[in-house]
């Protein structure tokens, strides 16, 4: 398999989801993909080890895409070896009435890993200039001075709406969280295969939902709001990467090498040194242990 370069899915200029491969062509079989995201992921499980001892930086990685893009399976696979306690998982779903009661950002600053720590967003912030495009009536329930009807949400709501969500990623980062953003990008025709298995597979038959296929219907409108979104919200301190998905072994190797190598960038974070007291009179206290038996 061709080495895999993170720097060829990352959104520094404007791009064009039409134009950007949903497959990649590459070499090598999904025997190999799996040997090597193995590696990767033994790697993350150090560099998490070493961040909680470090204490200094908490990572953020935000999931999106359509249904079916492999979010879940995607999780569990790259993190597979990461110690339970240092890997936090969000699903964010539709805002409960509390909720509601707070801006619509509340509930994601509620959810930030800690230090030391992997905090996943399995669908993030981002919904909510997303789902809530596509639906503006969403919008009515958050109860904003100023918005009493749909015709009220103009394009300028949506420009202050992604400023502020830019102006939270530069405040988190700016405090420890290294924020990583990935599109998984779903062929349309790759879904409707992913949809019809789960209505085949009687094992998978729970995940299917009606909505799905009133969603799909709406599914150009998706791709245009998210190519705004990612357009005008990947920044140097909160990059997006747009990850081919119809392969979801290639897509989870992909998204942990980025990770990982975004990690080993920071080489500020290493073990912490023992204290002073500690170091000097280690080999008394192996000897008091060691006459323990």
């Amino acid at each position: 398999m061709k080495s895999i370069n993170p720097d060829d899915f990352k959104v520094v200029n404007a791009i064009q989801l039409s134009e950007m491969p949903t497959l990649l062509d590459v070499d090598g079989d999904d025997e190999e993909q799996e040997d090597k995201l193995a590696k990767v992921r033994t790697k993350l499980s150090e560099i998490q080890e070493v961040m909680y001892a470090h204490n200094r930086y908490a990572v953020l990685i935000c999931l999106q895409g359509m249904d079916t893009s492999g979010k879940d399976s995607l999780i569990r696979e790259v993190f597979k070896e990461t110690n339970a306690r240092g890997v936090v998982v969000n699903s964010f779903k539709t805002p409960n009435s509390s909720e509601l009661e707070h801006d619509y950002l509340w509930r994601h600053y509620l959810a930030l890993p800690e230090k030391g720590k992997f905090g996943i967003f399995n669908r993030s912030h981002y919904e909510n200039v997303l789902v809530t495009r596509v639906h503006p009536e969403y919008i009515l329930y958050e109860n904003l001075p100023g918005i009493e009807k749909v015709e009220d949400i103009t394009p300028k709501f949506w420009k202050k709406r992604m400023k502020q969500i830019n102006n939270f990623e530069k405040h988190i980062a700016q405090n420890g969280i290294i924020v990583l953003k990935f599109f998984l990008h779903l062929s349309k025709e790759e879904q409707r295969q992913r949809l019809l298995r789960r209505l085949e597979e009687d094992k998978h038959n729970w995940k299917f939902s009606t909505g799905d296929l009133k969603e799909r219907e709406l599914w150009d409108d998706y791709m245009h709001y998210y190519e705004e979104a990612i357009n005008n919200t990947s920044t140097k301190n909160a990059p997006w990467y747009v990850v081919p998905a119809d392969d979801k072994e290639m897509a989870r190797y992909i998204v942990g090498k980025i990770i990982l190598e975004e990690m080993q960038k920071h080489s500020d974070i290493h073990q912490p040194e023992l204290d002073d007291d500690i170091k000097a009179n280690i080999e008394m206290y192996k000897e008091i242990l060691k006459k323990e038996l």
